[in-house]
């Protein structure tokens, strides 16, 4: 059995000497959807995955191991779920630019947003690994 390591390292203080920034990631979420131009598509349904990833500075979350100064990545989760599972839409692109608008909308002072949404073996008439939309907001306070 492996014993907790104590943390020896002392905590730096915040610095106005430089600036820092992270990235938080949701990669390759999964769910089963009801999107698509196609009509079976709507009834049947199919696998979509999902990947958000979040631009912000954690520093003040990492020195403090405080969840509430960063992103809680299980409620972005249940935001991608919801959107994903709950509603019908025609474009992956709707779903992508409705996931990233929420988590912007519930943590405004992000650096940026990326959604990437995947519908493996799209229905194009041939074979396609997968088709994906990925939409992107940047610096939204400025």
């Amino acid at each position: 059995m492996s014993e907790s390591v104590p943390d020896t390292k002392p905590e730096a203080s915040s610095s106005t000497d430089y600036t820092t920034t992270g990235t938080v990631r949701l990669v390759n979420a999964v769910f089963y959807g009801h999107h698509g131009v196609m009509e079976e598509e709507h009834r049947i349904g199919g696998r979509y995955e999902v990947d958000v990833s979040v631009g912000l500075d954690f520093e003040d979350a990492a020195l403090h191991d405080d969840l509430d100064r960063t992103v809680n990545y299980e409620q972005v989760y249940e935001f991608v779920r919801q959107l994903v599972t709950e509603n019908n839409f025609y474009l992956i692109e709707k779903l992508a630019y409705r996931i990233a608008h929420k988590v912007l909308d519930t943590y405004p002072d992000l650096e940026g947003v990326e959604v990437t949404v995947r519908k493996p073996d799209p229905p194009v008439g041939g074979t396609c690994d997968r088709a994906e939309a990925t939409y992107t907001i940047d610096d939204p306070g400025t």
